[in-house]
C-alpha cells in the first residue's frame, strides 16, 4: 500500500496540535479515517511510538486514511500534560480536523496504553464507527465510566509487564457494549516481535466488524 505523509500544525484546545497525515495514495475517494493516540505522555509516548505506527499503517492497509498526532506539551504540540483530561479534547481536536478534511468519511478512534484510555474516553463523547485499544491502563477508569457504543477491540498481551493483563480482561467481561478481546500469549506491553501479529488482530477485527 502506498502512501502520501504530511506533518502539519492544526488549532486544539490549548494552541496547537502537531499531526501526521497518511492517505493511500490509490484511494479514490477517502471513505473513513482513523485517529491514533499515543502512549503516556510523561513516559516518552509520541506519535512516533512504534505501536501507534502500526495502527497507523493497519488501518492504512484497509484503505483508512490514517491522523496520528502528538498529545498537548508533546513534540511541537503546545500545552501542557493534563492527567488525561485536556488529551481527550486533543483527539475530539484531530478528530474534528479529520471530518472538516473528509466530510463524507466517518471516523475510527485506536490507542495504544494512556492513548488507549484517552480512544475509550474520546469515543463516548464522539461516537466513532469502530474503536481499536491495545493494552489499555483500565485502572484510570471508575467502574461506571462510559465506553463506546460502537464495535470495539480491546488487544492486550498476556506477558504485558506495565498493565495487568488479567485486570482488563476482568474489565473488559464486565463493561457494555463488551469488546471483542484479542489475547496474543506471550506478548509483552510493548509488542517487542509481535507487531506484525498486532497488526493482524486490528486487520481481523475490521473486516469481520464491517
Amino acid at each position: 500500500m502506498r502512501t502520501r505523509a504530511e506533518r502539519l500544525s492544526i488549532d486544539g484546545p490549548s494552541g496547537a496540535l502537531e499531526v501526521l497525515r497518511e492517505e493511500p495514495v490509490e484511494q479514490a475517494r477517502i471513505g473513513r479515517f482513523g485517529v491514533v493516540c499515543h502512549p503516556h505522555p510523561l513516559y516518552g509516548g509520541t506519535l512516533d511510538n512504534k505501536v501507534a505506527h502500526t495502527l497507523a499503517h493497519a488501518v492504512l492497509e484497509l484503505g483508512i486514511a490514517a491522523l496520528r498526532f502528538n498529545f498537548r506539551g508533546v513534540g511541537a504540540s503546545d500545552g501542557h500534560f493534563d492527567d488525561g483530561r485536556g488529551e481527550v479534547d486533543d483527539a475530539l481536536a484531530v478528530l474534528e480536523w479529520g471530518s472538516a478534511r473528509w466530510p463524507q468519511a466517518v471516523p475510527w478512534l485506536l490507542g495504544f496504553s494512556f492513548g488507549a484510555v484517552i480512544a475509550i474516553r474520546a469515543a463516548a463523547r464522539a461516537n466513532p464507527e469502530r474503536v481499536v485499544a491495545v493494552a489499555p491502563a483500565v485502572d484510570r477508569f471508575a467502574a461506571d465510566e462510559a465506553v463506546p457504543r460502537c464495535a470495539w477491540l480491546i488487544v492486550q498481551g498476556d506477558a504485558d509487564e506495565v498493565v495487568d493483563p488479567q485486570a482488563v480482561q476482568s474489565w473488559a467481561a464486565r463493561v457494555r457494549p463488551a469488546p471483542v478481546v484479542a489475547v496474543l500469549p506471550g506478548a509483552s506491553h510493548f509488542f517487542h516481535g509481535r507487531l506484525l501479529e498486532l497488526r493482524e488482530a486490528v486487520i481481523a477485527f475490521a473486516r469481520d466488524a464491517s
